[in-house]
């Protein structure tokens, strides 16, 4: 489904299901670059959900891609998932949940679960984020299928990118369980510039959700907070304040 460069769009109560052929994304709001939007008429996604697989096997490659400027997002949930038909690690398989290119992009509750690379990718500049919620993917077969770059294990959650000046998220985490019987780990659950204002994050955290298996995430956020491991089950690792 795409939605045109044009004000005040609604979408609510909504459920995309992903198909066996590989959709690159099942939803678009506005065209690449556009950067169009009516600040007084945003475009509102409310309620809107997405599956990967679970019901059938299905394959996409984002799930939501927002590029209007002043678009809301008020509770998007979108499910890799993790149980169900057609789930494998090459059966179900999906990038990334949202992608954000849009200026000025609000999100009331993100709920972004098992994607294969980056959970959330925002590129759009003066965004806010309240409330994340994420699990990692549980079932990467080996820590090489699951490397953001050499060296860098694993893909955060949110990454912010580098070229954002401005960025605000509260209440946001990242949880890791990996069940195919090998030490995996995620470098990082958020990676955002070390540029932006003091104190545009609050409230961050991880925890790691089993206490038989091995791995977790190392950092909370670019190479601080410490780590949610094997070595500390269902307990929190927080980080109240970043940069």
């Amino acid at each position: 489904m795409t939605v045109a460069d044009v004000p005040g769009v609604k979408l609510a109560g909504l459920l995309f299901d992903a198909g066996t052929v590989n959709s690159p994304v099942l939803l678009q709001v506005g065209t690449p670059n556009a950067h169009k939007s009516d600040p007084n008429d945003p475009t509102l996604l409310s309620d809107v959900f997405f599956r990967i697989g679970g019901a059938e096997t299905g394959r996409a490659t984002t799930s939501l891609v927002v590029n209007a400027d002043n678009a809301i997002l008020d509770d998007i949930w979108a499910w890799r998932a993790d149980h169900g038909t057609g789930v494998g690690w090459e059966s179900n398989t999906a990038d990334t949940g949202v992608i954000v290119n849009g200026d000025n992009v609000t999100a009331y509750g993100l709920f972004v679960e098992h994607y294969q690379k980056y959970e959330v990718m925002w590129n759009g500049n003066g965004g806010t984020d309240i409330f994340f919620q994420n699990e990692m993917p549980y079932d990467p077969p080996s820590q090489t299928d699951w490397m953001e770059a050499p060296g860098v294990d694993g893909w955060a959650a949110f990454k912010v990118a580098n070229t954002v000046t401005s960025f605000n998220g509260y209440g946001m985490g990242s949880y890791s369980f990996f069940n195919q019987g090998v030490t995996i780990y995620a470098a990082n659950a958020f990676e955002v510039p070390v540029t932006l204002q003091p104190a545009s994050l609050s409230d961050l955290l991880t925890i790691f959700l089993n206490t038989s298996a091995s791995g977790g995430i190392l950092n909370v956020i670019n190479g601080k907070g410490g780590s949610s491991t094997g070595a500390n089950p269902d307990t929190p690792v927080t980080v109240v304040s970043y940069p």
